[in-house]
């Protein structure tokens, strides 16, 4: 396992299409391939100071759970360095454990978030309205309550900035009445799938977000799926309704930050060497959690 993170990665002679908040694109030809930084953002600003561990984390575990919902169509094709073409070969030290080849598709314009729990903006959003993105919620729950039922409350992808939320109506102009029921059936379905069996294993998923595409008119599942990065990961033995639970994802980050005198936008601030420690080892707990398994390279 490869300890130095990696905070970009560049792989000479293959072209790169984009270079995202943490993942690298490369063209492949009839593929992709994902190549997960150790980078961090927080507020939607890359933070100065990599996280060792973080991006062979958000890679396996991604790779983890596109395996176990094979039923569901996803961009997944491998996550084994040993199946990648010759082409890659002498670039191991930066790709093993990190990257996965992936089927390119056209990804829709909304995310699609699910949440069981009442946090984040979604909670400041109850307090104000007692809903969350249209969606009206009983009164008197509390920070970190379960909600009745998982709601689905999509979102625009913003290339740059925040992301905002929309409500049913909106999202059914942007995909049409057919892909919108269609995403929302399958993020309910997958969110539900998952938190239940990382419920079993002492993990609570609060919340979390998908990203769907197309190819040849197939809806398909892509990005990254159930990852300490695109959830809400809570330990269940430190769960109490009415408090900010402790998390395993980077949550730890962002309540460290709104400890500064920090506006949020960049340059962001450098994280001190025992907040990046405690970040590496809580995305390694996630994921040695969830999976049973030791991170492999």
């Amino acid at each position: 396992m490869q300890t130095r993170p990696q905070s970009s990665i560049d792989l000479p002679g293959i072209k790169k299409l984009c270079s995202g908040k943490v993942r690298e694109v490369f063209d492949l030809g009839d593929t992709l391939l994902f190549v997960v930084s150790d980078r961090l953002s927080a507020f939607d600003v890359i933070l100065p100071d990599p996280i060792p561990f973080k991006g062979a984390v958000l890679n396996q575990i991604s790779a983890f759970w596109f395996k176990r919902f094979q039923k569901i169509d996803n961009h997944f094709v491998t996550a084994d360095f040993d199946e990648f073409p010759a082409q890659l070969k002498k670039f191991r030290d930066q790709l093993a454990g990190r990257s996965m080849m992936v089927r390119k598709t056209t990804p829709l314009t909304v995310e699609c978030v699910v949440r069981g729990y009442l946090a984040g903006s979604g909670w400041k959003e109850y307090q104000q309205s007692q809903s969350v993105c249209g969606v009206k919620l009983p009164p008197s729950l509390q920070l970190a309550s379960p909600l009745p039922k998982a709601i689905f409350t999509p979102s625009t992808k913003a290339a740059q900035g925040h992301d905002e939320n929309i409500d049913m109506n909106e999202c059914r102009r942007l995909l049409g009445d057919e892909t919108a029921a269609r995403v929302e059936r399958l993020s309910l379905e997958i969110y539900s799938t998952g938190r239940d069996y990382a419920s079993e294993r002492g993990i609570i998923v609060a919340d979390t977000k998908f990203e769907f595409g197309t190819l040849d008119g197939k809806l398909l599942l892509i990005d990254e799926c159930l990852t300490p990065d695109s959830s809400r990961f809570w330990p269940r033995d430190q769960y109490l309704v009415g408090e900010s639970p402790p998390s395993f994802d980077k949550q730890f980050v962002r309540d460290y930050l709104e400890t500064l005198d920090w506006d949020k936008t960049p340059p962001a601030p450098h994280l001190p060497r025992e907040i990046i420690e405690k970040t590496s080892a809580k995305y390694r707990e996630a994921f040695e959690r969830l999976t049973g398994n030791k991170l492999s390279s």
